[in-house]
C-alpha cells in the first residue's frame, strides 16, 4: 500500500518548483524592462506623448506672359466635420446644418462621399461666415469633431477663362499618394489633377509646415516642441496672353451659338456643334499663346471638393464632356486642312511640278473601275477647270488631290507611303509633347496599320486591305487620319518657319517670390524639334496658295477676311470641311500670319458645325484680330450657312 504522505509531499514539491519557475521567469523580464529595454520604451513612451500637425502650404500662383494672374489663392472660412465624429454624434449633423442654413441630407451625402480621403475631416462648406465661425469655437461642446479655421484655397479672378489648360485641384487619393512616398504629402492634401495644376505640380505646390506638440493623457496640448512654417510653392509664368486666350474663347463661343441658329440644308436640321477647339501658337518657338476647349467648366467648382450635383451635371451626356481638353485630347478629321501634307509630299518628291495643271471637271474617275463608287467629287460636284497646286489649294479642287493620291498608290515601288511620311514629318500621328495629361497621338493610317489593326480585331476591322482609293481620300484628309487642333496649329507652324519645328510648350519660368519682387527660379526653354529642310521650290507654290485662300476671290476663306488688313499683315490658311459619317460636317480652319514673318499660328476645329470657311475661318479672323490689336469693327458677322470647303 503506498504512503499517502509521501504522495502529497511528492505534490508540493512540484507545485513549490512550478511557482519557482514562474517568479523566476517574472524576475527576469522585469530586469530586461527596466534596464535592458527601457531607452527603447522610453522612446515610445515620448512618441505617444507626441502629436504631429501639418499645415499646407499655399500653392504658387500662376500667371500669364505679363505676369497677369490667371490662379491665385484666398484665404476662406471652412466648417469641416470628422466621419467618426459624425459615426459617434449623429446629432451633430442637425446642429450643423440648422446653423448654415443648409439641408442635413447634403451634409451626411458629403460625410459618405467617397471622393473624399478617409482620414482627413471633410469639407462641409467653404464660404461660412464670420458668425457661424465664432459660434462654433464658442460652442465647441456642441459640435464634436467640428472645427473652423481660416485655409487658403485656389481662386479664379476670371472664371472659367482658360479652365482645361490651367486645370483644377482636389484631394489627392490613394494611388496619388502611394506615387509620391517620401515627398511631404498627407491624406487629404489638394494636389493637381489637369491641366498646368497636375503638370506643375512639383514646381507648384510649397513645403508644408509641421508643429510638433506634447500632449498629456486627455490629449491636451503640454508645450510645442517643434515648429516650421510652410513654404509657398512657386509661381509659373505662363506662356498665354490673357487677350488672345479671352478672344478665342469668346470667338470660339460666338462660333458655337450661329452654327446653333443655322439650318443644314444636308441633314434637315440645325447645326448641332456639340464642342470646339482652337489653338494659337508662336511659330518661332512653340509657345502657346493661346488655347482654349469648348464646352468648358468653371474649376472653382472643385475647390474643396466638388459636390456630387455638379459631378453628375458635367457627367450628363447633354453637357458634351466639359471636362475633356479637345485642344489636345479631340481627334478630328483634318479634311481639306491635310492637303498642306499632300502637297508637301507631291513637291518633295518631284512627283509634281508646280506648273502641273488638271482639268478641274468636278468629278475624278479611277481607271479601270466600274461603279458610283468609282467616282470621287468636288464639295457640290463645282468644276474649277484647269488648276495648278497653287491654284488648287486656293479654291480647294479635291479633284486635284485625288489624283495626286492615285499618282502615289501607281508609284507605290518606288514612292512608299509617300503622303504619310509628309504628314508624319509634320508632326501627325504622334503626340506633340506638351506635357499636359489627356493628349492624343492621332493618326497617320497606311497600308501596314490597316492590315495590323484587322489581323488584331477583324471583327472590329473586317477589311485589312489598302486600295486606290484609301490613298484618294486620304490626300484631302478624309478616311482614318484624325488630328488634334494643337497638332494641326503645329503642322502650320512648323510649315511656316520652313520646316523649322518646336515642341509645344505652355510655361516659360518659375519663379520664387521674393521681397525684391519674382525671382526666376527655373526657365522652361523652346525645344526645337527635328527641322525639315524646305526649299524654295517647295514652299513657295504652297504659300502662294495659302495666301489665296483668304484674298482671291475665289479663295475658300475670303468672305471671312473681308475688311481684313492683308496688306499689312498676309494671312495664309487653309479651310476644311471633314465629313464623317452619322454626323454633320466638322469644321476646320487653320493658318498662320503674318505670311512673310510669321508670328501666330492658329488652329480651329468646331465638331457638326458647317463649312469651314463660314464658321471657323471667322474664328481664326477675330483671333488674328486681337493678335495684331485691331479692334475687328470690320470683321463680317459668323454665318454658318455661308461660304465652302
Amino acid at each position: 500500500m503506498a504512503d499517502p504522505q509521501g504522495s502529497a509531499h511528492l505534490r508540493l514539491t512540484i507545485v513549490g518548483i512550478v511557482v519557482l519557475s514562474l517568479f523566476a521567469a517574472l524576475f527576469s523580464r522585469a530586469i530586461y524592462l527596466q534596464a535592458m529595454d527601457s531607452s527603447a520604451f522610453q522612446v515610445q513612451a515620448r512618441e505617444n506623448r507626441v502629436r504631429v500637425v501639418f499645415e499646407p502650404a499655399p500653392r504658387g500662383r500662376i500667371v500669364d506672359r505679363n505676369d497677369n494672374i490667371v490662379v491665385d489663392n484666398r484665404v476662406a472660412n471652412v466648417i469641416t466635420l470628422s466621419r467618426e465624429s459624425a459615426r459617434k454624434n449623429p446629432a451633430v449633423i442637425d446642429r450643423l446644418a440648422a446653423l448654415l442654413h443648409i439641408e442635413a441630407k447634403d451634409i451626411e451625402a458629403r460625410a459618405t462621399d467617397v471622393r473624399y480621403s478617409p482620414y482627413t475631416p471633410i469639407p462641409i462648406v467653404d464660404e461660412a461666415s464670420e458668425e457661424a465661425i465664432v459660434y462654433v469655437r464658442e460652442h465647441q461642446e456642441d459640435f464634436p469633431g467640428v472645427e473652423a479655421a481660416r485655409v487658403a484655397e485656389r481662386a479664379y479672378p476670371h472664371g472659367t477663362l482658360a479652365a482645361h489648360l490651367v486645370g483644377y485641384v482636389g484631394k489627392a487619393n490613394q494611388q496619388e499618394l502611394d506615387a509620391r512616398r517620401g515627398a511631404d504629402y498627407q491624406p487629404g492634401d489638394e494636389i493637381g489633377k489637369s491641366g498646368v495644376e497636375l503638370a506643375f505640380e512639383p514646381w507648384l505646390r510649397g513645403k508644408p509646415g509641421e508643429t510638433r506638440l506634447e500632449v498629456d493623457s486627455g490629449d491636451r496640448i503640454v508645450r510645442t516642441l517643434f515648429h516650421r512654417d510652410p513654404v509657398p510653392g512657386h509661381d509659373i509664368r505662363l506662356t498665354i496672353d490673357l487677350n488672345i486666350q479671352t478672344a478665342t474663347e469668346n470667338a470660339l463661343q460666338r462660333a458655337m451659338t450661329a452654327a446653333h441658329g443655322t439650318y443644314d440644308t444636308n441633314t434637315k436640321k440645325n447645326f448641332i456643334a456639340p464642342a470646339g477647339a482652337a489653338v494659337v501658337m508662336d511659330p518661332r518657338d512653340g509657345s502657346i499663346r493661346a488655347m482654349a476647349s469648348y464646352p468648358n467648366f468653371d474649376p472653382a467648382s472643385f475647390v474643396g471638393g466638388i459636390s456630387k450635383t455638379q459631378f453628375e451635371a458635367l457627367s450628363a451626356p447633354e453637357a458634351h464632356a466639359p471636362l475633356n481638353d479637345r485642344a489636345i485630347g479631340g481627334e478630328y478629321a483634318p479634311g481639306s486642312t491635310f492637303k498642306l501634307a499632300t502637297a508637301l509630299a507631291a513637291l518633295e518628291t518631284q512627283m509634281l511640278d508646280p506648273r502641273t495643271t488638271v482639268n478641274d471637271t468636278g468629278r475624278y474617275l479611277l481607271k479601270n473601275c466600274a461603279g458610283d463608287r468609282c467616282v470621287f467629287r468636288n464639295a457640290g460636284e463645282e468644276a474649277h477647270g484647269p488648276v495648278n497646286v497653287t491654284r488648287a489649294l486656293t479654291v480647294s479642287s479635291d479633284v486635284f488631290f485625288y489624283n495626286l493620291g492615285d499618282q502615289f498608290w501607281q508609284r507605290r515601288a518606288a514612292l512608299p507611303n509617300g503622303i504619310q511620311n509628309a504628314a508624319r514629318s509634320l508632326g501627325l500621328g504622334t503626340k506633340t509633347g506638351v506635357g499636359l495629361l489627356g493628349e492624343h497621338a492621332g493618326r497617320v493610317p497606311d497600308p501596314a496599320s490597316r492590315k495590323a489593326l484587322h489581323e488584331a480585331n477583324p471583327r472590329a476591322f473586317p477589311n485589312g486591305d489598302w486600295r486606290t482609293g484609301d490613298n484618294i481620300n486620304l490626300s484631302i484628309g478624309q478616311g482614318e487620319v484624325v488630328v488634334t487642333p494643337l497638332q494641326l496649329a503645329q503642322m502650320y507652324a512648323g510649315f511656316a518657319e520652313g520646316g523649322k519645328r518646336f515642341t509645344p510648350r505652355v510655361a516659360s519660368e518659375a519663379l520664387t517670390l521674393t521681397a525684391n519682387g519674382p525671382k526666376v527660379a527655373a526657365t522652361f526653354a523652346p525645344r526645337p524639334l527635328d527641322s525639315l529642310s524646305l526649299t524654295p521650290e517647295v514652299l513657295n507654290p504652297i504659300v502662294a496658295g495659302l495666301r489665296g485662300v483668304v484674298s482671291d476671290p475665289k479663295g475658300t476663306a475670303v468672305n471671312a477676311f473681308a475688311g481684313f488688313p492683308l496688306s499689312q499683315y498676309p494671312v495664309a490658311g487653309k479651310t476644311g470641311t471633314a465629313q464623317v459619317r452619322s454626323k454633320q460636317d466638322t469644321a476646320l480652319f487653320a493658318a498662320y500670319a503674318p505670311a512673310n514673318d510669321p508670328q501666330w499660328a492658329v488652329s480651329v476645329i468646331l465638331e457638326e458645325a458647317g463649312f469651314g470657311g463660314a464658321v471657323a475661318a471667322p474664328v481664326a479672323r477675330r483671333i488674328f484680330d486681337a493678335a495684331f490689336g485691331l479692334n475687328g469693327e470690320n470683321a463680317p458677322d459668323i454665318v454658318a450657312s455661308s461660304g465652302v470647303d
